[in-house]
């Protein structure tokens, strides 16, 4: 009985590994397995090495592990490219007569492409590949089939037939090299299966945006934060969204900020190259303060850097873009339900303190996929700010907390006039020092709300009784639980935050006494960095990976032991 599986496919960019995880994820979601998937692939159309992890765990699990325990060799440097994750546990499945057998003693001669043919076309070696796993672990064939023919009926009868004869050769294999090789590959299933979607990071995003009432999205393609644009892209009649492919980044924002100025809950996405043409239109919203959400999906640089790989680089980006002082709020999710949630908050603190909000999400924790109960997804009250405007309306009327009441063109009997220079109550240019003065004070008045306000960080373990806090942000929330539970000493604790920006003031009463460490996937420690600027405390240790990768489990745990022996 297996309590945690990870299997790895590894090919070439065209050779169906996609077409291999969706199908498998579908199946084992069905049959009632907690499973979580990521991968990583090279910015190529066709060639190289690209993989997808797939793990099946008894408890719920949403972390990349280096560990592999089986895994498809697809092509011929697939050894090359995973010489650091293979072990002499892991068990191989690939076609020597193709490949040669660099594998070693254990590796299974596997007939993708034999039975591909055989059920019509080379083409059907990932269905037969899936077929083989489904086959060794013994979950029925009828499961895979129904998806199957789900999945190909557009393709008409024949093509259904094929597949479902590929499925069927590739399930014989895998159950006959079970019972001749002896392996037991029995999954352990959760006893309590509660209703669970399957789902992956983008969708997480896209879901909460239309929960927020978003109902207009501009944004010029840029990975990977172009995959909100395409969800929201296919549901424009559905939920009335207004779609714009911009020519650039910096008519995207300035159609967000147009359609925000009308009254739209307007988002753009982007990725941090992306991000840097947008700069000046962050200042606009900050002077005309018009609320916009900016989805930053993170991926290294610096300029084009790695385009498909991950990593958390542009907190700084997003909290110092614009120039001047204006007020801003920065959310960074870690779980698929956290993207949801923070997504809908984050239109909703746009709205009320008409700023620009961001998000940001990185390539791993957007096409991650993994079961979430459906319990778990929350809709929020959507709330609108606008007021009906009267004769005497004053766009930037000065108030107690710095909050104008926000009209908008059409909606009442006032003139909404904003500008991009400085001005007057009335919208109208000033170069009074006067008004000036009492304008950057009005449009900072809003922090302190915000700073009472900010959303409180996620616990991890007994936090008042460890020695050692770890500190975690964004896509690596799941990695600290897990290492956490791993280890198992209750010297350590964690804390992961969500909002990065600003930061809730409970955090100074539970870093007393502690000694902290970060972990973040940056070179410099960007968030540690911000964390003893807020709070004057020194950090003690920052954890660090930028090679392009998330963290494994593995090395999250040496990192936290060496700390704990050192």
């Amino acid at each position: 009985m297996y309590h945690d599986i990870s299997m790895v496919f590894c090919g070439a960019a065209g050779q169906g590994i996609q077409t291999i995880t969706d199908a498998l994820l579908n199946v084992l979601k069905k049959y009632g397995c907690n499973i979580f998937s990521c991968t990583e692939y090279m910015s190529r159309i066709r060639g190289g090495s690209n993989t997808a992890e797939i793990r099946i765990t008894e408890n719920k699990r949403d972390t990349y592990v280096r560990r592999i325990d089986m895994l498809f060799a697809l092509s011929h440097n697939v050894v090359e490219h995973l010489k650091d994750r293979i072990s002499s546990s892991t068990l191989i499945f690939a076609e020597k007569e193709r490949f040669g057998d660099p594998w070693g003693d254990n590796c299974i001669d596997t007939p993708l492409t034999k039975s591909a043919l055989e059920a019509g076309s080379a083409a059907f070696s990932n269905i037969v590949a899936a077929g083989v796993v489904l086959g060794l672990f013994g979950i029925p064939l009828e499961l895979f089939t129904a998806y199957l023919r789900v999945k190909f009926a557009a393709k008409g009868e024949e093509i259904v037939a094929k597949n479902c004869i590929a499925a069927k050769l590739g399930y014989s294999f895998g159950r006959d090299t079970a019972t001749t090789a002896n392996i037991s590959l029995q999954i352990s299933i959760p006893a309590d299966r509660p209703e669970r979607l399957l789902m992956d990071g983008t969708t997480a995003l896209g879901i909460g945006a239309v929960a927020a009432g978003c109902n207009f999205i501009s944004s010029y393609p840029m990975s990977p934060g172009t995959g909100l644009l395409t969800f929201l892209a296919t549901r424009t009649k559905e939920f009335g969204i207004v779609v714009d492919q911009a020519e650039d980044e910096i008519a995207a924002i300035n159609a967000g900020l147009g359609a925000s100025y009308a009254g739209a809950r307007a988002i753009v996405t982007t990725s941090g190259g992306g991000f840097d043409l947008m700069q000046e239109g962050v200042s606009l919203a900050g002077m005309i303060e018009t609320p916009i959400v900016i989805h930053i999906g993170q991926r290294p640089g610096p300029a084009t850097g790695m385009p498909t790989r991950t990593e958390q680089g542009d907190l700084n980006l997003a909290l110092h873009a614009g120039h001047g002082d204006f007020a801003r709020a920065i959310f960074s999710p870690g779980t698929l339900a956290e993207i949801i949630d923070t997504t809908q908050q984050a239109f909703n603190l746009a709205q009320q303190y008409q700023i620009p909000v961001f998000i940001l999400a990185d390539q791993y924790l957007l096409d991650t996929v993994s079961t979430i109960e459906t319990a778990s997804v929350k809709r929020l009250t959507v709330k609108n700010f606008l007021i009906k405007t009267t004769e005497n309306y004053q766009r930037y009327a000065f108030t107690d907390d710095g909050l104008s009441p926000r009209g908008v063109p059409g909606y009442g009997d006032g003139l909404v006039r904003v500008d991009s220079d400085e001005h007057d109550e009335n919208g109208l240019i000033t170069e009074s020092f006067e008004i000036r003065r009492l304008m950057v004070e009005k449009r900072l008045k809003r922090m302190h709300s915000l700073r009472e306000t900010a959303r409180a960080p996620t616990l991890i373990g007994t936090v008042d009784q460890a020695e050692m806090l770890v500190i975690s942000w964004g896509s690596n929330r799941g990695v600290l639980e897990e290492a956490l539970d791993i280890i198992g000493n209750r010297a350590f604790a964690g804390i992961h935050f969500s909002q990065v920006f600003p930061l809730s003031p409970v955090i100074k009463s539970l870093f007393e006494n502690k000694k902290l460490l970060v972990l973040e996937n940056n070179a410099t420690g960007q968030f540690a960095d911000l964390l003893a600027l807020e709070t004057g405390r020194s950090i003690s240790r920052k954890i660090l990976k930028a090679t392009g990768e998330p963290f494994t489990v593995e090395e999250v745990v040496d990192a936290l032991n060496q700390s704990y022996h050192g």
